[in-house]
């Protein structure tokens, strides 16, 4: 199912993202994860793509058997920066034959070994020509990434705002944001959204945070704004291993009750491959996410 169909039938919708494991280490690992998420009944997981399409191969092998065998919709992530149009093409096709119907379109990160090559010239600098191949290709669902603090690169947020208007307007159905910390700097993203007439559903992203090195590692990658709320609770529980993962999912439940409470179209939780905080989550939410899709 498309997930464009998908709010056009229900909101929220609850999801879940998943990443492949490293090259490494047997992909069977990630299908234990699966197993232990199906129960909790996900509307779709995404599988990302990894760091200079590092895990591409997996992204369509995983978001496949989510599809096919688990009977779960996914979407798999699609990065172009470092990729020719013709892997581009073979991708779409790949996932055009395994039933995948969504695809989330990302310009991603520029790989570390071309960062200081002066003689590489991408084919695609920028999501929007992605998303107008992917229309060229088929009729895939498209998905695109947000970011209500703005960027870490971008240094214009107005500009930055108008940018992802352009990609609306150029055929994205979704959007799914980075994670927060604070859900007032996503509400008045989405207010800034409703002056420019940027009318798709926008799913919220939400991350869990269990250890110390997690916000450390998000705080470099994203520069996420840390409310004095939880910079409580990392300052109480930093010694305390397991109170602190116990207070940080519980500051995700928070945000994300008050989220559903305020009408959002959809959370996505980052689960990063540790099924039992999604679950935690859940438990703690699922009775007003039955309330809220019952009406």
């Amino acid at each position: 199912m498309k997930i464009r169909d998908m709010f056009k039938e229900k909101k929220p919708t609850i999801s879940f993202e998943v990443f492949p494991p490293k090259s490494n280490f047997p992909i069977e690992t990630i299908y234990d994860t699966i197993e232990s998420l199906k129960d909790l009944n996900p509307d779709f997981i995404s599988v990302t793509y990894g760091a200079g399409g590092t895990s591409a191969n997996y992204t369509a092998e995983i978001a496949s058997k989510i599809k096919n065998d688990y009977n779960i919709e996914s979407i798999a992530h699609l990065t172009c920066i470092s990729s020719s149009q013709k892997t581009i093409m073979k991708t779409l096709q790949t996932l055009h034959e395994n039933n995948i119907e969504n695809v989330l379109a990302l310009r991603g990160d520029i790989p570390i070994n071309l960062l200081n090559d002066k003689t590489w010239q991408p084919k695609y600098n920028y999501a929007n020509e992605l998303i107008n191949d992917i229309h060229k290709f088929g009729d895939f669902s498209i998905g695109g990434a947000a970011y209500p603090e703005g960027h870490i690169e971008a240094n214009n947020k107005i500009q930055e705002l108008k940018y992802l208007k352009s990609k609306v307007d150029n055929g994205l159905d979704f959007l799914i944001t980075q994670l927060f910390f604070d859900n007032e700097l996503f509400y008045q993203f989405k207010e800034n959204l409703e002056l420019l007439d940027i009318k798709v559903p926008v799913i919220a992203g939400i991350f869990p945070v269990v250890n110390l090195n997690q916000i450390r590692r998000v705080q470099e990658m994203t520069k996420a704004n840390l409310p004095p709320k939880f910079m409580r609770i990392l300052n109480k529980y930093e010694h305390n291993p397991e109170a602190l993962a116990e207070a940080g999912i519980a500051y995700a439940i928070d945000q994300i009750i008050d989220l559903l409470s305020s009408g959002v179209d959809g959370i996505h939780i980052y689960t990063m491959n540790r099924p039992e905080n999604a679950r935690k989550i859940m438990e703690n939410i699922q009775t007003i996410r039955s309330t809220l899709t019952q009406k």
